[in-house]
């Protein structure tokens, strides 16, 4: 027999076209798995926004009950130092359970509201509701504050922790 016909009878794939498709499976993932983490990181991140502005209409609720808004201690994920999910527990004294407010599930972010006087000096006419989470566990916690005309705006902090995180009203806040 000659070489051709030893080569005819031969099935399968060389080694140079399996290297081949190798690297344009490893060129396709390294594009796909970043996407991927950042739409993760989009959709957690939709918690905060959501959450904070459901508090935001139990605190405006409140407020037309009562005349005044209700501050609400830091609840939720051990002020948000850790990348999992944590079930919600009013451990804030019920005053989130007093402005009605309970999110649907469980929840990546700590959340608290804290209200000062308005321009004119009246007490608790003011509100900033804060969340913070270090989703990636990467010691980088992200922020949203929203203020009770309803502005919402996030930021980014490496020295956020959980025992310096106090909210304090002030004037940039509203």
């Amino acid at each position: 027999m000659t070489q051709k016909m030893l080569r005819k009878n031969q099935k399968g794939f060389t080694l140079i076209e399996l290297m081949i498709v190798v690297a344009i499976i490893g060129i396709l993932a390294a594009i796909a798995i970043p996407n991927f983490r950042n739409y993760q990181m989009k959709a957690k991140t939709a918690e905060a926004k959501t959450n904070i502005g459901a508090i935001r209409t139990s605190q405006e609720t409140y407020k037309a009950e009562n005349d005044l808004f209700l501050a609400c201690a830091v609840n939720g994920n051990a002020a948000g130092t850790t990348p999992a999910k944590v079930a919600w527990a009013d451990n804030a004294g019920g005053t989130y359970t007093t402005i009605g407010y309970a999110p649907a599930g469980d929840i990546y972010y700590a959340y608290a509201v804290a209200v000062g006087a308005d321009a004119a000096g009246n007490a608790a006419q003011e509100m900033a509701i804060d969340a913070m989470g270090d989703l990636d566990g990467d010691g980088v916690s992200a922020f949203f504050t929203m203020s009770s005309d309803g502005a919402l705006v996030g930021t980014q902090s490496a020295a956020a922790s959980a025992t310096a995180w106090v909210i304090t009203p002030s004037g940039d806040d509203f």
